[in-house]
């Protein structure tokens, strides 16, 4: 039975080929096709699924708002409410998996922003968490960072974390209803790291990938709630290239394998993860079949790879032994895809 993906992209607003968010199929053999727009949106580059209905959140990353869709067919979606406002270059957005809020993150002004839904999963309040506080300040006080807000994670005890890739943090919340989120505390990156995605390892441990020194860090959460960092590694054993930035991170289905994607270079690079989540060490990389890899999923033994700027998704087949891409498998032309997100 085919599966359905949804796909967010850049559009003519942001030098895009993309009109809006389109959806594909992917059958057990790794095929892909395409099943036509689903909705036209001026550049939806990130997406969430709401855990329960068929409810698609989109951020505009030009237009500054974030608006949710409602799937109305078999690959169909329509909006559903009005657009809300967001911040500058709005990148990222995650669902919450009890349903209760969204979060949208801002790469332009750094705005870190719950949105509260309904039990239909329409959006109904906003509210701007606290700003980030550039912790190397004192190495640069003559020329200030930007703070870049980049993505949350959803963490199984409630709390929500998000990175600050311009600040080269990572961010833990408290979730307050009808208050938004309340600092918890941070974790202190390396300057100039730039950590980008995450995600979590079913040791507790959260894979941080950076963009600007194509690393995985392994924030660790200590017996009193606390994350820490408790390595970081190079994500390529052959290290970076001159024009590399990383891109997405997912993980194998058991733990055992995290993919990270690498613009420039354009490959996929392959670490093995130890049951602790804490030991990552590069064993392999393949090219990615394409050109700027921006966003990758993996699912059930299949790896599909989004490309921004050669217009196309294609499918690898992941060894279950190494953990390494076999392929191309499957290629289908799609406008500046962004990000893939699994229908359900």
């Amino acid at each position: 039975m085919a599966a359905l993906i949804w796909v967010g992209c850049y559009t003519a607003d942001r030098d895009g080929n993309g009109e809006g968010i389109t959806a594909l199929a992917a059958d057990d053999d790794g095929q892909l096709s395409s099943l036509g727009l689903a909705v036209h949106a001026n550049s939806p580059s990130f997406l969430a699924l709401h855990p329960t209905l068929p409810v698609v959140y989109a951020v505009a990353e030009e237009g500054k708002t974030v608006r949710a869709y409602r799937q109305t067919g078999d690959a169909e979606l329509e909006a559903f409410g009005d657009p809300w406002p967001a911040g500058e270059a709005t990148c990222h957005v995650a669902a919450d998996p009890l349903g209760r809020f969204i979060v949208a993150t801002c790469w332009g002004d750094g705005q870190v922003i719950l949105y509260e839904l309904d039990h239909d999963g329409a959006i109904t309040s906003r509210t701007s968490a606290a700003a980030a506080v550039d912790p190397h300040s004192a190495t640069s006080p003559d020329e200030p960072r930007p703070s870049r807000a980049h993505s949350s994670l959803m963490l199984p005890d409630g709390r929500v974390m998000t990175t600050d890739l311009g600040h080269d943090l990572v961010r833990v919340w408290q979730y307050a209803p009808g208050e938004g989120l309340k600092p918890d505390h941070h974790v202190i990156l390396p300057e100039g790291s730039g950590p980008r995605h995450m995600a979590w390892h079913h040791s507790g441990t959260v894979l941080v990938n950076t963009e600007y020194s194509v690393e995985v860090a392994a924030v660790r959460m200590e017996p009193d709630g606390a994350y820490v960092l408790a390595s970081l590694v190079a994500a390529s054993a052959t290290g970076a290239k001159d024009g590399d930035s990383g891109a997405e991170i997912a993980l194998s289905a058991d733990g055992g394998f995290a993919y990270v994607g690498v613009r420039g270079s354009d490959r996929i690079c392959v670490l093995k993860v130890s049951a602790g989540g804490t030991d990552v060490q590069p064993v392999g990389e393949v090219p990615c079949g394409g050109e700027w890899p921006r966003h990758h999923l993996v699912r059930e033994g299949w790896l599909y790879v989004a490309h921004e700027r050669s217009n196309d998704v294609v499918s690898f087949r992941i060894d279950p032994t190494t953990g390494l891409p076999e392929g191309p498998v499957s290629r289908v032309e799609t406008g500046s895809p962004s990000v893939l997100i699994p229908a359900v």
